[in-house]
């Protein structure tokens, strides 16, 4: 019979395998019991593998111990190099940096910012800002100081008080050139100087400025040479084309000039390709020149005859501005032997009045010359108003020099005969109702009395809310007008379409 120590060793070498230390692996548990430690054991089975995957994992774990030994060990001799490279040098103290006024966070000694000798710098270098963050040990120990925030006042600008009247925002554009500075490489210099001459008003007026255009194209044609490779008709119209834009941009085109470049483009495109360049050159000169003097010279006597016979002794004829047209019809009517005085009307800011008035006085006529402010003064002893134009529109209505429409309505009201002296190539298929669509705007800076530096308008704009407006052309309605003399004859102003159907298709 066995005793109770006997059946519980017997139990125990039934149930699981008693080792040398006293540990006990159980056959169903496959526990290894060492003391606190409690590591599961491998199944019952081959106990070579098992071993062999132990002794392996023992392995790694000791390489990765002895991996990061070696890194301390590494960190250790470098830090301990620093140590005596820094006892090595001498300990010299530089003067204090001062940091910049504009950017204080851009250089700081390490004296103003504590202890920075244990990041490994000598006392008194100066450190200066990276973009870079600082990493490790290396942001712990040096800090850097924050820069007390800049409240800057934002300077406001004040808004730019717009200049331009709002009711003719439409026709300001860039602004009139006045110089030749970036100008085209192709534009001829006769078209230089033509611009300059338009836009200072050293040539002034539709028929001066349609002659003086067709003159100097006249110049770019004779100069014209056909390139390679094309054809006459074809290159030279778009040779002309950067011409005539300088020549707007300098000042818009008249009607009548209009009217002149659209007759020299048809000319130029039936041009025949086969023609020799220099035949068709002089054809296109002579072209021009006929044309000049057939619907302007030659026109403008035909007009002024006309219009001198409606002129009779005693009258007193009162005219706006200065017209080219009316002065050679005065000229005539005095020529011819007739006596009457002539009353000139005049506004600012052209002044074109005090030529007219000049040259007929020297002439020899009785002259009398005025501003707008009395045009109801003097228009009581007028017997006829003469007026020249800058083109007659489709719709029988008169558009000229601005002031016009005033002197044609106070001759409307006094009774008084209103003529139109015009010829057909300011005639225009157009139709105006008012002076406000199409327009030209003139520098407002004309407005103001030259050499006078202390009038109101002098500084006008550094004056809130002042604007000046400068517009060069008013519409006359064609109810003020009495008769339109032209060199097709004596017309109402309802046949100003017909008149330019003929000078059109003639």
């Amino acid at each position: 019979m066995a005793t109770p120590q006997e059946s519980s060793q017997k139990s125990t070498e039934t149930n699981g395998v008693k080792t040398a230390d006293g540990s006990t692996i159980s056959g169903n548990a496959a526990q290894l019991t060492n003391g606190d430690n409690t590591r599961p054991a491998a199944a019952p089975g081959p106990q070579p593998e098992a071993e062999s995957a132990a002794a392996t994992e023992g392995t790694e774990a000791s390489v990765r111990s002895s991996g990061a030994e070696l890194k301390k060990k590494a960190k250790e001799a470098k830090a301990a190099r620093r140590a005596q490279e820094k006892q090595e040098k001498p300990q010299t103290k530089p003067p204090a940096i001062l940091p910049d006024l504009k950017n204080p966070r851009k250089v700081e000694t390490l004296e103003e910012s504590g202890q920075r000798g244990s990041a490994g710098a000598p006392l008194g270098t100066p450190v200066t800002k990276k973009n870079h963050k600082p990493t490790g040990s290396l942001q712990k120990s040096m800090p850097l100081r924050q820069a007390p925030p800049q409240t800057t006042t934002p300077t406001i600008q004040p808004k730019k008080d717009n200049k331009n009247v709002a009711l003719f925002e439409h026709l300001y554009g860039l602004p009139r050139r006045i110089t030749i500075a970036a100008a085209g490489k192709d534009v001829h210099p006769a078209i230089l100087a033509l611009g300059l001459q338009m836009s200072n008003y050293v040539i002034c007026g539709s028929n001066a400025r349609c002659v003086a255009t067709l003159m100097v194209l006249k110049r770019v044609i004779e100069s014209y040479v056909t390139p390679p490779q094309n054809s006459l008709p074809r290159h030279l119209t778009s040779h002309l084309s950067p011409q005539i834009e300088y020549l707007v941009s300098c000042r818009p085109l008249s009607v009548s000039m209009g009217n002149a470049i659209r007759w020299l483009k048809l000319e130029i495109n039936d041009v025949d390709p086969d023609t020799e360049e220099s035949k068709a050159k002089a054809k296109l000169c002579e072209g021009i020149d006929n044309f000049i003097r057939e619907r302007i010279t030659v026109a403008d006597q035909v007009i002024s005859n006309s219009a001198a016979e409606k002129i009779q002794n005693g009258d007193v004829i009162l005219t706006f501005a200065k017209s080219s047209i009316v002065e050679k019809t005065l000229v005539e009517a005095y020529r011819k032997g007739t006596r009457f005085r002539v009353i000139v009307v005049d506004s600012r800011p052209l002044f074109e009045g005090r030529n007219l008035a000049l040259a007929l006085a020297n002439l020899g006529l009785e002259v009398q010359y005025t501003l707008t402010h009395a045009i109801d003064h003097v228009m009581k002893d007028a017997t006829k108003v003469f007026l020249g134009a800058h083109a007659m529109m489709s719709n029988g209505r008169l558009f000229s020099r601005i002031g016009t429409a005033i002197v044609a309505m106070m001759a409307k009201e006094s009774d008084v005969p209103v003529i139109v002296c015009c010829e057909s190539i300011k005639f225009t298929d157009k139709v105006a109702l008012d002076s406000i669509v199409s327009n030209e705007v003139a520098p407002p800076d004309e407005l103001i009395i030259q050499g006078e530096s202390t009038t109101a308008l002098s500084s006008w704009r550094d004056s809130p809310n002042l604007q000046l407006l400068n517009l060069m052309y008013d519409v006359t309605p064609a109810d003020y007008i009495n008769m339109v003399v032209t060199e097709y004859g004596s017309l109402p102003p309802s046949s100003v379409p017909v008149v330019y159907r003929l000078s059109t298709n003639g």
